[in-house]
């Protein structure tokens, strides 16, 4: 899940642990919510398209693909 979303994160970040600290968001939380076992709020959603600078137009792409 969220392979495109992963991606983008290894792009900006370099790892998840260092976009998790950037979100504000323990690691293991963040892990759950890429593997799909909990769901993303949209404030986090609005804050990971913010750090990762992707445009309100393709947040489709890598949230609700």
């Amino acid at each position: 899940m969220y392979r495109k979303l992963r991606g983008k994160i290894t792009e900006v970040f370099d790892t998840q642990k260092n976009f998790a600290e950037a979100m504000d968001m323990d690691y293991t939380a963040l892990n759950q919510r890429l593997n799909g076992n909990t769901q993303w709020k949209m404030s986090e959603i609005a804050k990971a398209c913010d750090l990762l600078s992707i445009p309100q137009a393709e947040i489709h792409l890598y949230f609700f693909n």
